[in-house]
């Protein structure tokens, strides 16, 4: 993505970078709210959806 700044900078700016930042700031503190605080919780949690096993 280019931006032309008012003084006539043009910016170049990563636009998968930039989506990858507005779902970390929308995400931010859901996996604490859900308990999830290390790799085994992720795990934990992909198979209680995967397999319906409970965490």
């Amino acid at each position: 993505m280019f931006l032309q700044k008012q003084n006539g900078e043009i910016v170049v700016r990563n636009a998968s970078a930039q989506a990858i930042h507005k779902a970390q700031v929308a995400f931010s503190g859901v996996a604490e709210e859900m308990g999830v605080y290390k790799e085994d919780d992720i795990q934990a949690l992909v198979d209680e959806v995967r397999y319906g096993k409970e965490r």
